[in-house]
Order: structure tokens, then sequence, then C-alpha cells
């Protein structure tokens, strides 16, 4: 942890919840009223630290970021899923495990799981240095970050490891249909790897989640990956951040790099840093007003 923040850990209605405190100090307090956070999406790293594709080394790009991401001096990392390269292997865990140690040792970094993550495979590698290494929603792995202006809750959208589509699932959706309401106090914003739409290859329940989500007006944005494109759009008023790809990309027109975010009481502010692909738009600072 640096000396800005540090963990605790709880149990939250069968969730684990990582909990970002502050000490008190008029720093902190400046520091409360808003949350930087670093966010990457589908860093793909092999265990192959040579492994590439589409003339990009996922492994050297995320080598390349996390200095990067350090000079940022976030209060944490989050990685919205794909952490490995296809199917979830352990080297390939151990590989990012390496990578991320310099961030790891200086900030809490929360890791989110995608379709070419492996659940078992990610815990033995990742269990003993993540807050809550059993989850009590079965079969998945969540983490909720609190903060006095925002919470975050890190959702699992593994559905099958090395297949396109992904899956909330019901004891997921009923966890949160238990929960949403005791987190209406502050806004909230969920983070899962799958994109949103209707096609095979997106979040197979989203319009379920949706529905689930609709009469919580606190739920102000969804933060996920998978596409490896930037991209910003709406559905009922929630923000849809569609973060680019730290490995590479699947058009020649995207970004690849990653976002920093600072979160405050009415919106957010993201900044591009892009390192490789389309870099036209590399520093470029979107502020998104919360409906």
């Amino acid at each position: 942890m640096n000396r800005r923040s540090f963990i605790t850990t709880t149990l939250l209605g069968g969730a684990v919840v990582s909990t970002l405190k502050l000490p008190g100090s008029a720093a902190a307090a400046e520091e409360s009223s808003q949350l930087h956070l670093a966010l990457l999406s589908d860093t793909h790293i092999p265990g192959d630290q040579k492994n590439g594709y589409r003339g990009f080394n996922p492994w050297q790009n995320l080598k390349d970021i996390i200095p990067a991401v350090a000079a940022a001096h976030p209060a944490g990392l989050v990685i919205s899923g794909d952490l490995a390269r296809l199917e979830g292997k352990p080297e390939d865990y151990r590989e990012a495990k390496t990578l991320l140690e310099p961030l790891a040792s200086q900030m809490p970094v929360y890791i989110g799981l995608g379709n070419h993550d492996d659940r078992t495979q990610f815990l033995q590698v990742f269990g003993n240095t993540l807050p809550g290494n059993h989850p009590k929603v079965q079969d998945r792995h969540l983490t909720l970050l609190e903060h006095p202006v925002v919470r975050i809750l890190v959702l699992d959208s593994l559905f099958a490891s090395n297949k396109v589509a992904g899956l909330l699932g019901r004891q997921q959706r009923l966890w949160l249909a238990s929960n949403l309401e005791r987190f209406a106090d502050r806004p909230l914003v969920l983070v899962v790897h799958h994109t949103l739409d209707d096609g095979d290859g997106d979040l197979l329940d989203a319009d379920r989640l949706f529905a689930l989500l609709r009469p919580h007006r606190h739920i102000k944005a969804i933060i996920f990956g998978h596409s490896h494109t930037w991209k910003l759009s709406e559905h009922d008023g929630i923000q849809l951040i569609n973060l680019p790809s730290t490995a590479y990309n699947f058009s020649d027109r995207d970004a690849i790099g990653w976002m920093e975010a600072q979160f405050q009481p009415a919106g957010v502010s993201l900044t591009l840093h892009a390192c490789a692909g389309n870099r036209k738009e590399d520093g470029k600072i979107t502020f998104i007003k919360w409906s």
C-alpha cells in the first residue's frame, strides 16, 4: 500500500468487500472528495513473453505501461478482465503477477474476470494476495471498493474459458437484487468484462442486468472491456464506458492503452493514455456528468 491509503477487508452480503480508507489529514480530506484510479482491460498476458498478435506484444505493452501508471499515483488499479492470454493458464497468471508486482507493492490491484480467464487458475496464483479468496456468490469472484464519493463493484462475467460470450448468472443477479438498495447513499459504478449488446459474444444476460438496474438511479456507470475499443455511450441514463485493451486492437482505428479516472461527486474525468495503435487522442480528457 502507498502512504495515502490502506485496505481493510470485510464480508458484505456474501461478497468480498475491499474498503479504501484514507488517513485523517488535510491532504486526506482533499483526496476524499475524489477517487483517482487507473483502469485497464484485456491485458492478455501470455506465459511466453514473446507471444504476440497483430504485430503487438501484450507482455511488453503492460511492462511499458506499469511505470506510467505508477507515475500517475492513483489510489488503486482496476483490471476489467481477460488478464490472461487465451485460456487462463497458470503460467499466464504467474507472468501477470510478476509484471503487476511493482504496482501491487504501492497500491491495491483489483482484477475482474473475463472469457479468456480461468477462475480456478487465477485464484490459485493470485488468491493469497487478493482481498477475499473465497467469494460467497457461487462460482464468482466479486470485489466492492468503498470510497466517500463512489462505490465500485467489480462483477464476474466469466461463463466459459476461451469462449467469447459472458454471463453474470442467476446467483450473481440475485445478489445484486438483494444488495443494490443498501448502496443507494452514493453513486455506484459497476465494472464487468463483457460488452452489453445483444450479440452472441456479448454479456448474454445484459437485458436482465439492465432490468435489474433500471429502478436504482444511484447506478451511474458500467465500465467494461472485451471489444478492445475506447468508446462512450449511454443506456437508460447509465453511462457505458468501454475501455481500450492494453494488449492489441482489432482495428487500426482503435487505441491501445489505459484510462486514468478521477471520480468526483458529480461524475468522472477520464484521460486516455494510448501506448500503441491509434494514438490520435492520447492525453484527451473527457468529463462524464452523472445523470
